[in-house]
């Protein structure tokens, strides 16, 4: 709710920033500078890499920050001093309240505290007794700080080593070093650099079973004695005092399982024994050996944080349950000797509620500009053959309108639909897998559904859709989804008259809706960085494979069919499709990014196809695509129809697509974002149809691309976002050679939409 209400905030300060026609300057009292900020002028005496990082750094202890401004205008400033009157009224109370800031004046800087917080980190960073002098620079009414920063040279490390001691933990250190080469000589004394280092030892120790260390433990010392230049001997070791158990490994001394784990548990539990592993339950709840292959733990194994973080992980996946905690408790043992700890693992298991019901109701805006209301209900039963297996149904109800200007406005569909999905949560292959996939462990997908949509003045539409595959995680970045057997057939129940002349004067239309079956395999590979905190700048990618018609075309051939490029008494569609769509995210600042997309898309019909089925084609222009035309307005190629009618809206669809989109994205206030924008791209046919005259796809398919620029505003809370993109086309392909560029700011195109466009 406090979202919704900063919305109308802020739409009252800006009309409060317009409407007033006194500046701040006017409010600062007599003897007062109004503080806007600082700048430094860093310069090093010799050549230094990486000097930007060090000057962000040394921007970070600034202090105080200025007040700040909101499209160049100090508002929240600007209520403050209103909201002091002797008579504010309640409209300035009020915002003063929500965006109010107190007054930042040039006497609440400390530049010398700053300078010694400066000199600090420059130390921290090698780069000892350097030169800082603060200059107050004052205006009439404001004043800022210049602080210039001369750099000596830094020093450096001349050697690295490792103070050897007897115990065993010396010599696993001594291997990371001689692996690792993150500290080496040569390099600039940096102690954020050695903190990394201690951190990058504890995990690597954690990995060979020292369950106890602590990074703390390490330190690092540093000697200049016998160096005239500017360059230290650096020696790390283990602290003094440090706990007798915290150098010694562990390993696992024995591992319990509890897959049906409550507080309130009461009863006997049994107890199965399975590769060597306990599984203590009362009722045979989850059976052992489905539940074992997602345990990455082994008996008389040394303890491996990695390994227990992934078994969490994978436990969690298979969608039973709710809470999964594996605790490890020191034990003791026979023969113990003090080299070596033994850890007792538990792993309980706390499971969701069998079977649950779900509503959603949801507000729908789709790429080809249909937008209404979705009623979905959900039942699961989870676990259902005691191996986590989970069968959802969902049955589906929804209106949609589309919203396009000319003779298609009020074009609307009704959409029923029934699916079941039953998932298992491991591999299913006709040919038993015997090795222990170490990240995640595939699922195995059935579903079938069944569907019914009408789109008025055009047609029925029922389809029966059924698809056997796998999908799973590879890595923390890629995902993999293989369906090799996906069924799709399609009805054209009833067609208008209207609908019916548009089939007439488009023979390749017509047969992308003739060929009823489609069946074939499918592939997705994905790989997303955009999930990790570590990458400042990160790639998503996406591989679509889409194959259909080749396997019954040569079951055609086996059986000796009577008629050719049937099935089942059904013509199928034969066609290859692929597709690729690339994402770059450049984080100019914390809160600006510049976001660039690629995508290329190609279809290849064969055999008995002519043209791709209709729902496989391609289409251009629209809120998630070309933003300065309207959805489906592009291509295929040069071809612009002679009227904007029903009849253009499918003829304007291909087997190729290209799109280059560009965005930067900047915060205005709050939750309200800005963007800028330009994107590119239409779509082709690749083979002639004379029908659509310039939708071949040729080698100057550049000077044929629509090209469009725009900026918008998106409100996003918690990533929901309503996005509004205003764009104007710069290039037309459809206008003959020599017209095609040029600004048209007249007719605009403004872009409705949920999420962002890519």
């Amino acid at each position: 709710m406090k979202a919704f209400i900063k919305i109308p905030v802020f739409v009252a300060a800006c009309f409060f920033a317009g409407v007033v026609s006194c500046r701040v300057k006017k409010f600062i009292p007599e003897g007062e500078l109004l503080y806007t900020g600082s700048k430094i002028d860093l310069k090093a005496e010799t050549k230094v890499r990486h000097l930007s990082e060090i000057e962000a750094e040394l921007e970070t202890v600034m202090r105080p920050e200025p007040n700040s401004k909101i499209l160049g205008i100090r508002l929240g400033l600007l209520a403050y001093y209103k909201a002091q009157r002797k008579r504010p009224g309640l409209y300035y109370r009020f915002l003063n309240k929500k965006i109010g800031e107190k007054p930042v004046y040039l006497s609440d800087v400390n530049p010398l505290r700053v300078e010694e917080l400066m000199n600090n980190r420059l130390e921290n960073r090698g780069f000892f007794r350097s030169d800082i002098n603060s200059l107050e620079k004052k205006g009439k009414r404001t004043g800022s700080v210049l602080y210039a920063v001369q750099v000596k040279a830094p020093y450096t490390i001349r050697a690295y080593q490792l103070d050897s001691g007897s115990l065993p933990i010396y010599k696993e250190i001594g291997e990371y070093m001689n692996r690792s080469g993150f500290v080496k000589p040569g390099a600039r004394f940096d102690l954020e650099r050695f903190k990394v280092e201690r951190e990058r030892i504890d995990l690597f120790l954690k990995g060979r079973g020292y369950y106890n260390f602590n990074a703390d433990f390490l330190i690092f010392e540093a000697d200049t004695n016998g160096h005239k230049d500017k360059s230290v001997d650096l020696f790390l070791r283990l602290k003094k005092d440090v706990p007798p158990k915290s150098v010694i490994p562990y390993e696992i001394a024995s591992i319990n399982v509890f897959p049906h784990y409550s507080l309130d548990e009461s009863g006997e539990n049994d107890t199965v024994t399975l590769s060597q592993i306990n599984f203590i339950q009362d009722s045979g709840f989850f059976q052992p050996r489905r539940l074992a292959p997602y345990i990455l733990l082994e008996k008389d194994k040394r303890y491996n944080p990695t390994d227990s973080r992934r078994t969490s992980n994978r436990l969690s996946s298979i969608g039973t349950y709710k809470f999964v905690n594996i605790r490890y408790d020191e034990v003791g043992k026979e023969n113990a000797s003090d080299t070596l700890g033994y850890l007792a693992t538990n792993i309980y298991l706390s499971p969701l509620k069998k079977r649950a019901l779900r509503a959603e109701l949801q507000g729908v805006t789709k790429s080809n500009n249909f937008v209404g209301p979705s009623l979905s209900l959900t039942y699961s039963n989870r676990n259902l053959f005691r191996g986590g297996e989970t069968l959802n149904v969902t049955g589906q109800a929804g209106y949609e309108q589309q919203l396009i200007k000319g003779d298609n406005t009020g074009l609307s569909s009704v959409q029923l639909g029934l699916k079941g999905d039953l998932v298992f949560p491991r591999l299913l292959f006709p040919v038993a897998v015997g090795r222990k996939f170490k990240y995640a462990v595939p699922k195995t997908r059935l579903s079938t559904g069944v569907e019914y949509l009408n789109r008025s003045k055009l047609y029925t539409l029922q389809s029966v859709t059924g698809s056997f595959g796998y999908n799973w995680n590879a890595s923390r970045y890629v995902y993999h989804e293989l369906t090799p057997v996906s069924v799709n057939v399609v009805n054209l129940a009833s067609t208008s008259p209207a609908f019916e002349t548009i089939l007439a004067e488009n023979e390749f239309l017509q047969s992308s809706f003739d060929q009823k079956f489609i069946g074939g395999l499918t592939y997705t590979f994905t790989y997303n960085e955009l999930l990790s905190s570590g990458i400042r700048n990160p790639f998503f990618v996406t591989l679509n494979v889409d194959m259909a018609g080749n396997g019954l075309g040569l079951l055609n051939k086996l059986t000796a069919a009577k008629k050719e490029n049937t099935f089942l008494g059904l013509e199928y569609a034969q066609y290859y499709k692929s597709d690729i769509n690339i994402q770059h995210y450049a984080y100019i600042s914390k809160t600006q990014k510049l976001v660039t997309r690629l995508f290329a898309g190609f279809g290849f019909p064969y055999g008995n196809s002519v043209t791709l089925p209709f729902s496989k084609q391609y289409f251009s222009g629209g809120a998630y695509s070309v933003r300065a035309f309207r959805v489906r307005s592009l291509g295929p190629g040069t071809y612009y129809p002679d009227s904007e009618n029903i009849g253009s809206f499918f003829d304007q669809a291909g087997d190729i697509r290209l799109e280059a989109n560009l965005e930067y994205r900047f915060p205005i206030y709050s939750y309200l974002k800005g963007a800028l924008f330009a994107d590119a791209g239409n779509v082709w046919l690749s083979n002639e149809n004379e029908a659509l005259p310039g939708g071949k796809f040729t080698s100057g398919f550049i000077r044929e691309l629509g090209v469009g620029v725009g900026t918008g505003v998106r409100l996003d809370i918690q990533n929901f976002v309503i996005r509004l993109d205003l764009a104007a086309p710069i290039q037309k392909p459809y206008l003959p050679k020599g017209e095609r560029f040029g600004f048209d700011w007249k007719n605009p195109v403004l872009n409705f939409a949920i999420g962002y466009p890519f």
